[in-house]
């Protein structure tokens, strides 16, 4: 009787310890899917995210990407998506992340969460073609669909040329030089790499405008995801890394956290 009572419960004790190293495994393999990041860049926004003569993306937002997501122990996949699908295939699954210069605005928390910014508030510039002036703000404004700045214009009721074409934001710039309109609002770290790259065509013009708080990565609402990245975003502004690595990718006269 004690015999066979022993033995069941070894059977019994088996049976448990089998399940017990099942459920183990299965929540091993769990955690690394999520460890396992997708990152969704436009891929053509110089500075912070283009596609260089390799063929490989490059940029502030790629390196300072991939320091973050080896501080934070992710195993993380950069991917190319259109602008104006960001935060719609965000919001549906198609990634977990994005990270490709979008400005934290409260209509956008509306609908995903944000990191803290990793690129400081600044005001956003306007460029115009050199020796145009002030003047250039009061004449023909273009603007990309999608943004903040033809949110900006559209609030204020002030016509503007929707640049819809400029998907890759290359061809803003080109709407100012090429005279489709007098002026644009960017970005202030674009402008910066702009006036150097096209060095006595540009000027910044007219008033500056602060329309948000700082450049962030999206993710879901709720994502546990936020923790992970915040907490070594912190650690990397606080060692000088971000700063250092804005200024290597936007120069010196970038805005950095804390000058």
């Amino acid at each position: 009787m004690f015999t066979k009572m022993r033995a069941s419960r070894v059977v019994l004790l088996a049976a448990l310890l089998a399940g017990l190293l099942s459920l183990l495994a299965g929540c091993s393999g769990s955690a690394t899917d999520t460890d396992a990041v997708t990152i969704a860049t436009v891929g053509s926004y110089h500075p912070f995210d283009f596609v260089n003569d390799e063929g490989e993306l490059d940029g502030l937002e790629p390196e300072l990407g991939d320091e973050l997501c080896r501080r934070a122990g992710l195993e993380c996949e950069w991917v190319v998506n259109d602008w104006v699908d960001m935060i719609p295939d965000l919001v549906a699954g198609e990634f977990d992340a994005i990270f490709s210069g979008m400005s934290i605005t409260a209509e956008r928390e509306e609908l995903i969460d944000f990191t803290e910014a990793y690129y400081p508030p600044t005001p956003s510039v306007y460029l115009a073609r050199a020796g145009a002036g002030d003047r250039a703000v009061e004449g023909t404004i273009g603007a990309s669909t999608n943004t903040i700045y033809s949110d900006y214009f559209t609030e204020l009721g002030r016509p503007f040329v929707p640049l819809e074409d400029a998907t890759d934001f290359t061809d803003v710039v080109d709407a100012v030089l090429d005279g489709t309109v007098d002026a644009i609002l960017v970005d202030h770290g674009y402008a910066v790499e702009k006036l150097s790259e096209h060095e006595g065509e540009l000027e910044i013009v007219g008033p500056s405008v602060l329309l948000d708080r700082g450049l962030g990565i999206g993710v879901r609402k709720g994502s546990e995801l936020k923790l992970k990245l915040d907490e070594a975003l912190a650690s990397m502004k606080a060692d000088g890394t971000v700063n250092a690595l804005i200024l290597k990718w936007i120069g010196p006269d970038a805005s950095t956290f804390d000058r």
